[in-house]
C-alpha cells in the first residue's frame, strides 16, 4: 500500500485518495465549488480532499487581496494583472494535482497555504 505524506499533514493511503479525489476536484471549480467541498467533507474529514480544500482556500484568499491590491491605480493594476496569471498557473496545478491524486502543495504559496490553514 502506497502512502503520501507533506510536511504538516498527516499520512494518507491511496484508499482515502480515492475516496476523497471528487471532492478535491469540486474545491477547485469556483468559490462554490469550495464552499460544497467543505460541506461535502464535514461528515467524512477526508484528510486528502482537506488538503485540497485548503489549497483552494489560500488560491481565494489570495485572489480576494489581489482584488483589493487592484483597485490602487496604476501600480495596483500592474500588480493585480501580473497576480492574476500566477493565480490561473497555481490553480492549473492545483486541479492537476487533485486529478493526477497527489497530495503535493501549489507552486508558490502553497507551503504557507499549509501553514495557514492546517487546523481547518
Amino acid at each position: 500500500m502506497e502512502t503520501t505524506e507533506t510536511k504538516t499533514s498527516k499520512v494518507v493511503t491511496n484508499s482515502e485518495i480515492a475516496d476523497g479525489k471528487s471532492i478535491a476536484i469540486i474545491a477547485y471549480l469556483t468559490i462554490m465549488g469550495l464552499l460544497i467541498a467543505f460541506v461535502m467533507n464535514g461528515d467524512k474529514k477526508n484528510e486528502f480532499a482537506k488538503y485540497h480544500i485548503c489549497q483552494s482556500l489560500g488560491l481565494a484568499l489570495t485572489g480576494l487581496a489581489l482584488g483589493v491590491i487592484g483597485m490602487i491605480p496604476i501600480l495596483g493594476w500592474l500588480v493585480s494583472v501580473i497576480g492574476f496569471f500566477v493565480i490561473v498557473f497555481m490553480w492549473i496545478s492545483g486541479l492537476m494535482n487533485a486529478v493526477n491524486e497527489k497530495k503535493k502543495p501549489l507552486p508558490i504559496l502553497g507551503n504557507k497555504y499549509e501553514e495557514w490553514f492546517q487546523n481547518l
